[in-house]
């Protein structure tokens, strides 16, 4: 059984769009979020800790808004500004801009207590030459080193998902977070129904990517 590191229930449900059914349960646990540039390390550093605890299968995900004109900012920092400055303040700093192009992102990773078979991805196994040269879209290996080192390196796979969009005055009632001033494709996230916000979302597609790997796991 892979657990899904997340107190949301509905990431769950998302992932169960793409797993075969029953595969995919819930795993509540605070794992240590530490501090980085990007969102590789981060996810890798929670899936190596998320598999200590559950000694099963996980699958972290962290994620962000990049916006062009502020060199990626937020970023992966993206929580913690919607908590101190806000999302509408975060438009008023973008609405200044030239270049209004952001981005959704999201990394997920899985450890599974074994190493993988090569294959042309990158694999985080503390390689930040092989992170480097992975492209924005898709799977990145990023290290961050081990945080428990008696218990050896643990090898983690990353897989992202990415929506290109802009941002727009807020518009929309649904969604949550940066939803409403992220427009993709002549809607905001928070005008779009489930259905179709799930069909294009960044986690959506990196969870693509996962499940395709993981049907040969």
């Amino acid at each position: 059984m892979l657990r899904y590191v997340t107190t949301n229930p509905g990431k769950v449900r998302e992932a169960e769009r793409y797993l075969p059914d029953g595969s995919v349960e819930r795993l509540d646990f605070d794992y240590t979020e530490i501090q980085a540039d990007g969102l590789g390390p981060i996810a890798a550093q929670g899936a190596r800790e998320a598999y200590r605890h559950a000694d099963a299968p996980v699958l972290v995900d962290d994620a962000g808004l990049f916006v062009e004109g502020l060199d990626g900012f937020p970023g992966p920092y993206s929580s913690y500004v919607e908590e101190t400055l806000g999302v509408e303040r975060v438009h008023e700093i973008a609405a200044d801009l030239d270049d209004r192009r952001a981005a959704f992102r999201c990394t997920l990773g899985y450890c599974d207590g074994d190493g993988f078979a090569a294959t042309p991805d990158p694999v985080d196994r503390g390689d930040r030459d092989a992170a480097a040269a992975a492209g924005p879209d898709g799977e990145a290996g990023c290290g961050d080193g081990d945080a428990d080192a008696d218990a050896g390196p643990l090898p983690v796979k990353l897989f992202e998902g990415y929506v290109p969009g802009r941002i727009v005055a807020p518009r929309g009632d649904g969604g949550f977070g940066y939803d409403p001033i992220f427009e993709h494709d002549g809607e905001t996230f928070a005008e779009m129904d489930t259905e179709r916000k799930n069909a294009v979302s960044h986690r959506g597609r990196a969870l693509e990517k996962f499940a395709e790997w993981f049907a040969d796991r």
